[in-house]
């Protein structure tokens, strides 16, 4: 099944075009950060992990040599065919229902800053739906001024330069972030709609969906782990 192109996500570059602007063969380059140090330290050891956008599997390959299992989700075939030593699972993640539960189910790559109320509603949902009792749900969310200080760049120690180039709202609290990334021999682009969180709403939110904060994670509280409500 092809999938339609999100209105306001648009990406250019060499290689497939995922329907949220994102370039497949970008995400095989970019190097996997600290973030499977926070999941590490934040879950028991030999958890069972549903990775809800893996992508190509950046986090999910590390993740697996620290002795997880995990359930790769993602929309995009040509995403999943990346990874490796996982079982992977394509379908939307608002519309994912696998009836079964996991000890972590992990939300990163600022998902949670969706544009749109109900798909950021469904990917809640999606979380609670399939966290085992007493199980958690690890977030990633925007830094604080993810929205500001535009434009800036940041030059990766691999070779490559991240620019946010710009930030514009489009209405109703929504921002269209442009994004490009400068490889030595290509360059891809990537714009798409997100929506600014305070810590405040971001908890809020959260409440919605039946879960709260058990802590912050990282001193910039970028990483959270949550648990179900009361």
């Amino acid at each position: 099944m092809e999938l339609k192109r999100r209105e306001g996500y648009e990406g250019t570059g060499p290689g497939a075009i995922t329907p949220d602007g994102c370039a497949v063969e970008l995400y095989s380059r970019l190097p996997v950060g600290d973030e499977p140090d926070v999941i590490a330290g934040a879950v028991p050891a030999g958890a069972r992990i549903l990775e809800l956008g893996s992508g190509v599997g950046r986090v999910t390959h590390a993740l697996l040599e620290r002795g997880f299992t995990v359930a790769a989700v993602d929309e995009s075939a040509e995403m999943l065919e990346r990874v490796r030593g996982a079982r992977t699972i394509c379908a939307p993640i608002e519309q994912l229902d696998l009836g079964e539960t996991f000890d972590v189910v992990l939300l990163a790559s600022f998902l949670v800053h969706t544009g749109d109320v109900e798909v950021r509603r469904g990917l809640l949902r999606a979380c609670v739906r399939h966290v085992a009792p007493g199980g958690c749900v690890l977030i990633q969310r925007e830094g604080e001024d993810y929205h500001t200080k535009v434009p800036r760049e940041r030059v990766d120690p691999a070779g490559f330069t991240v620019r946010i180039v710009s930030v514009e709202p489009v209405g109703d609290g929504v921002d269209s972030v442009h994004a490009q990334y400068v490889f030595p021999d290509a360059t891809w682009t990537q714009t798409f709609r997100s929506r600014p969180l305070t810590q405040e709403q971001f908890e809020e939110v959260l409440g919605e969906a039946g879960l709260r904060v058990d802590r912050y994670l990282t001193p910039d509280r970028t990483w959270v782990r949550a648990v179900a409500a009361g």
